[in-house]
């Protein structure tokens, strides 16, 4: 890095641009991942998919890649040019996103949306590591509250942007024009953001020099990375064989391409943490690790799934076309996603004075407070109807179920400020652009895979009692998850302050 860029991270404004760029493309990260959520019935209708293939699209096609192939990306950003591996990967995330414009069928549409999770692969954990570079410790959840602003901006954009662009012009111009807009932004990324020094702001500890290696401890700093590494080496390996012999030899073990699938995904898994053994080995041992991971996890669930499924739900449920759900989703996400987010990671910041307990217990409680209120507001007919007969005109209905969304909506996010800060403290400066990456393949893999699929499997599973509110009751049941969440981020907050490294 030169003098005169070192000068300029010194500048509080010139910090502040850069977090706003990092803003800027985790908002085309996340319109290119949920804009698939708005275009759910057009999709459905010209492939002619149900909601159980529909979630195959917008979860596993997806998070197989982006939650594997993170951890790879994330130990070349560890050493090497984290900028650089972020204007890659957004050039490559926003190319496919255009490709998904011309499939023309359900398999080439997939291998598409996994084209987009092999980009997007490379956006997040470096920025992490950047913004934890650019803002000292006392600073870092609300500064990483934020970055996490991408999400309501980006969702809100994909809906309002794709949901516009499909009713006017189709939903292939939808994804061609969203995926343009990536590609043109990305040099303006590499050509105005700089790599700071590795652990610049951190307080009393030594600052690495930029680039260098991680300095590995005596041969058994990763025993416990290489041992994580060939179980998922050897589920894998037995997983294709079992797919083999389904296929070849006869044996009724199931769909041999499923098998095979799960299997490839358990080798790249077990690839990826061999690549990662020593930062694996770090954070693997620590309990705080699991449960705040598992804890997003199970919240992401929730989070991930209905924000890709809201969409139909409004048009089944609710009566709103294409347009309107458009514009009304897009609201609810923008202005409830942002005062959460921020919300969290101040009140996370604050609190953690304390005692840093607070990082974890702040969404835990988020959590608990979520789930009835999503339910409320999905029956905001029925609430009316105790105070005016008839459960009041539509307008009504949809004017008080918008507001009531706005909460749960925005404390669904609060997690991400006070969680990334409490995961980027359980490691050295020089490994927590990998140990995001652990974090996210945890998160992603069960909240984005699951999550989305989960609510299209379950609504066709209750389609034959529920009809077209099957959907409504599969959110229900979904609740369940951010009790889940809860619990495991209440445990965190016990045995936080033991993993901590200051």
């Amino acid at each position: 890095m030169t003098a005169q860029a070192e000068a300029r991270i010194e500048k509080p404004g010139y910090r502040y641009y850069v977090l706003a760029i990092l803003v800027l493309v985790y908002m085309l990260n996340f319109l290119d991942r949920q804009i698939i959520g708005i275009l759910a019935a057009p999709l459905k209708a010209e492939f002619g998919l149900s909601d159980s293939q529909f979630g195959l699209l917008g979860g596993i096609a997806f998070a197989s890649v982006y939650s594997t192939l993170a951890i790879p990306l994330a130990w070349l950003a560890d050493r090497y040019s984290r900028v650089w591996i972020m204007t890659g990967a957004l050039t490559v995330w926003s190319g496919f996103t255009a490709l998904c414009g011309v499939a023309g069928s359900f398999g080439q549409l997939f291998l598409f949306r996994m084209g987009v999770g092999v980009g997007e692969a490379g956006g997040v954990a470096p920025a992490y590591s950047l913004v934890a570079d650019y803002f000292p410790p006392h600073q870092r959840a609300r500064a990483l509250a934020v970055f996490a602003f991408g999400i309501p901006l980006g969702t809100a954009a994909g809906t309002l942007v794709g949901g516009v662009l499909a009713a006017q012009y189709g939903w292939r111009t939808a994804f061609i024009v969203v995926g343009l807009i990536g590609v043109l932004v990305a040099p303006l990324l590499r050509l105005t953001v700089r790599d700071p020094k590795r652990g610049a702001t951190d307080i009393a500890r030594p600052v690495p020099v930029e680039g260098a290696p991680i300095q590995r401890a005596p041969s058994a700093s990763d025993r416990v990375g290489r041992i994580a590494a060939r179980i998922m080496l050897g589920l894998g390996a037995g997983a294709l064989g079992l797919a083999a012999l389904t296929q070849f030899a006869g044996l009724g073990l199931g769909n041999p391409l499923v098998i095979a699938f799960a299997g490839g995904l358990a080798v790249v898994i077990g690839i990826s943490v061999w690549i990662a053994r020593v930062t694996a080995s770090h954070v693997i041992p620590k309990k705080s690790f699991w449960l705040l991971a598992l804890g997003a996890a199970s919240s992401s669930v929730c989070g991930y799934g209905v924000a890709g499924w809201l969409p139909l739900f409004f048009m089944r449920s609710f009566d709103l076309t294409l347009l309107q759900t458009s514009w009304y989703y897009a609201g609810i996400a923008l202005i409830g996603g942002v005062l959460g987010i921020w919300m969290g990671g101040a009140i996370a910041d604050k609190l953690a004075k304390r005692g840093k307990g607070a990082y974890p217990l702040t969404p835990a409680i988020a959590f608990l407070i979520s789930a009835p209120l999503f339910i409320a507001a999905m029956n905001s007919p029925w609430i009316i109807g105790l105070v005016l007969p008839g459960g009041g005109s539509q307008a009504q209905q949809l004017t008080l179920a918008f507001l009531i969304f706005l909460i749960p909506t925005g404390l669904n996010l609060a997690w991400l400020g006070p969680i990334t800060a409490a995961i980027q403290n359980l490691v050295p400066a020089a490994m927590r652009s990998t140990a995001s990456a652990l974090f996210l393949l945890i998160n992603n893999l069960l909240g984005i895979a699951v999550g989305f699929y989960y609510f299209g499997w379950m609504s066709d599973l209750l389609a034959p009692t529920f009809g077209d509110e099957s959907l409504r009751w599969a959110i229900y049941t979904g609740m369940g998850f951010y009790l889940l969440a809860s619990v495991l981020l209440i445990g965190a907050s016990r045995t936080l302050r033991h993993d901590w490294e200051d």
